[in-house]
């Protein structure tokens, strides 16, 4: 475990890069440039460039992914069931909630995608207060209905739980919606207004969810911060942060301009 564990780390954070650099891309520069091109233009340069970024942006959220997965299957999971046959063996009870937890992660995923599906989510003030809510809802069963009391377990849940709404994004949601509307733009035909809004939401949901999500990838080393405010509290702290630097970065890009 002590080898197989850094190399795990260190191809998740490869493929992190990659993935989540392409992300920053798409949103804060390709958008802006994509809006300048005629149609012609388009025509020539989509069907080209797009491809090739989207094949290393998927292949990117899918190594983290797996990776991270493998990483919490390591790192937590193990671990944990070896102290829950400690405790059996001493005749203690196991908190059954905690085989819950394990799926909790994975299941949210599908609890966000019916969410941003709904009516509830028109409304994008209502919708980010619904899903910080939401977020400090699985936080709080974590910690005091599964007991996962370890500042660094609950960190690695909610991590794997964004990678995991993020990867579903890119794979369920960003990929299909592209396929059609670069076909759309090699045709010279216009887009689905609908398959461009869904990807260019979706897409944006992950960049706010990215810098919550590195937070997480990097815990073991912060948890220092956790002497300051119980680190429930440091975490939510990060999630509203992150989401704050996000929004002033997009309207910074706006104001970037080309020569």
């Amino acid at each position: 475990m002590e080898f197989i564990t850094p190399i795990f780390k260190w191809l998740h954070i490869i493929a992190g890069v990659l993935w989540i650099g392409l992300l920053y891309f798409f949103n804060w520069i390709n958008g802006h440039v994509a809006a300048t091109m005629d149609g012609e233009t388009k025509q020539k340069v989509v069907p080209e460039l797009m491809p090739r970024t989207l094949y290393f942006f998927r292949w990117g959220a899918a190594w983290t992914w797996l990776t991270g997965v493998v990483l919490l299957l390591i790192v937590y999971w193990m671990s944990m069931n070896d102290s829950m046959f400690r405790e059996l063996d001493m005749g203690e009870e196991a908190n059954n909630f905690k085989h819950l937890a394990y799926l909790i992660p994975f299941l949210m995923v599908f609890v966000y995608d019916a969410f941003y599906k709904s009516a509830l989510a028109k409304d994008a003030r209502i919708a980010t207060i619904i899903s910080f809510a939401g977020i400090a809802g699985v936080l709080a069963f974590l910690i005091f209905v599964a007991e996962m009391t370890s500042y660094r377990a609950y960190n690695i849940h909610i991590g794997t739980m964004f990678g995991s709404m993020m990867a579903f994004n890119v794979w369920y949601r960003i990929w299909p919606a592209q396929q059609r509307i670069i076909t759309a733009i090699k045709n010279g035909e216009a887009p689905d207004p609908a398959d461009a809004g869904l990807a260019g939401l979706r897409s944006k949901h992950n960049t706010y969810m990215s810098v919550p999500l590195i937070w997480t990838m990097i815990n073991e080393h912060t948890v220092g911060v956790s002497h300051y405010l119980e680190g429930y509290g440091v975490l939510l702290v990060m999630v509203a942060l992150g989401w704050h630097i996000v929004w002033q970065i997009y309207k910074k890009s706006e104001t970037i301009k080309g020569f």
